[in-house]
């Protein structure tokens, strides 16, 4: 069989395997598949999450057409998850100065680390077996991918190229089209012959959905979300009434716990945060000379550096997280701080305080009618017609109306 000379191209670039990786490579790869045209898979990746890399392996071992995942440009990588998605391709392609290993597990939901011995044996023993039936599937060296997975091991194009597990050198997309054009790979439908038309050449671009959600599971930009969300739901609290804080806030906290979702986050590090932000916030409410705001700048710093600790992944960056925990503590500290010390003091003042407060007439007044004063609304009484709209002053209160005179009428 021969392949219709369509080229089909997805790249994954300076982001991590994900869920949506492996939607954005399944629509990519269903379009190549109807159309029975070769399928390029341009990889650049930190890595990603085990799950989603094997649902991604599925895919190419089970797919019909040729598959080539070309590591490019210079510079790029295959580490970790792309690993293994590599190792799954008909043909594996590298760039000059580029680099494919370090494929140790990487697991969701906080640090390998803090795995218990049998259970960090048992994810090692299966991702070993699972790889090496990867390896004699496409009939590359098994050493390789099992050293990369015990011991993080990384070797360049050249390297590859020697070993075996690269199959082509390409300094450009038109040098590899060029130098698979004819060969013959086997595929589940059986042996395909590549055939090149560089005329059907279609670049799949990633949808606007994935690439919004894409931007959303940086973890910096998550990190971001979360704690300014939180903020924002903070500051909608102590100032009811506002609403855009809070609106705000909610959407960003329900796209952080998303991006958490498929992440691996440690969650000491989301606890951390969150009980940086309510000690921030005691502090404001009962002023502690000191003791927990130390205490939540203390749990904020700690907590945004062991959110994302896996060595595989972009951890949040101090340049991000040190500004964003000096404003959250300055917002809590002075704004928020403010804002209770405010409503104590009106508090305190009671009813009485308005005694002697200037309003306006929302109605006209004829010993009963309605007024405004500090933004509230009441019931009012004078002895005397005052009209809509003139200026008032508190005389006295009872129960819940305001005895009140014109302005004017006070000397």
């Amino acid at each position: 069989m021969t392949s219709s000379g369509g080229v089909k191209i997805v790249s994954v670039k300076d982001y991590i395997i994900n869920p949506l990786t492996y939607e954005y490579i399944r629509r990519g790869l269903k379009k190549a598949e109807g159309e029975n045209a070769v399928f390029i898979l341009k990889l650049d990746t930190p890595g990603g999450l085990l799950k989603s890399a094997q649902e991604i392996v599925k895919l190419f071992l089970n797919s019909s057409v040729p598959i080539i995942t070309y590591i490019a440009p210079k510079g790029a990588r295959a580490a970790s998850a792309g690993v293994f998605i590599s190792y799954a391709s008909n043909i594996i392609a590298m760039s000059p100065s580029t680099h494919i290993g370090a494929a140790h597990p990487v697991v969701g939901g906080g640090s390998w680390g803090k795995l218990s011995k049998n259970v960090k044996e048992k994810i090692m023993s299966d991702t070993i077996a699972w790889a090496k039936t990867i390896a004699d599937e496409r009939n590359r060296p098994v050493n390789f991918i099992v050293n990369a997975i015990k011991e993080s091991v990384s070797i360049t194009e050249r390297e590859a190229l020697n070993k075996k597990i690269c199959n082509v050198a390409a300094q450009n997309l038109n040098e590899l089209l060029t130098k698979i054009d004819g060969k013959t790979v086997t595929t589940a439908k059986g042996k395909v012959n590549i055939k090149i038309n560089k005329t059907n050449i279609e670049n799949i671009p990633l949808t606007i959905r994935e690439k919004i959600l894409n931007t959303v599971i940086d973890p910096n930009i998550a990190y971001l979300l979360f704690t300014l969300g939180f903020l924002g739901l903070i500051v909608e609290f102590t100032h009811p009434g506002f609403g855009l804080p809070g609106i705000a806030g909610l959407i960003c906290v329900i796209l952080a716990l998303y991006a958490f979702s498929v992440m691996p986050v440690n969650y000491a590090g989301f606890i951390l945060i969150i009980l940086g932000i309510i000690f921030l916030v005691i502090e404001s409410f009962t002023p502690t000379f000191g003791i927990f705001t130390l205490g939540g700048i203390t749990a904020l710093f700690f907590g945004s550096i062991m959110l994302f600790n896996q060595p595989l992944f972009t951890r949040v960056s101090f340049k991000v997280f040190i500004p964003v925990i000096v404003s959250i503590s300055a917002i809590l500290l002075f704004v928020v701080g403010k804002a209770i010390k405010a409503q104590r003091q009106k508090s305190k003042a009671g009813k009485e305080g308005l005694i002697g407060e200037k309003g306006i007439a929302l109605s006209t007044i004829h010993k009963k009618g309605k007024v405004r004063v500090h933004g509230e609304i009441w019931d009012a009484a004078s002895k005397n017609r005052i009209d809509k709209n003139d200026e008032i002053i508190v005389e006295g209160i009872s129960g819940l109306t305001l005895h009140v005179a014109k302005k004017e009428m006070i000397r």
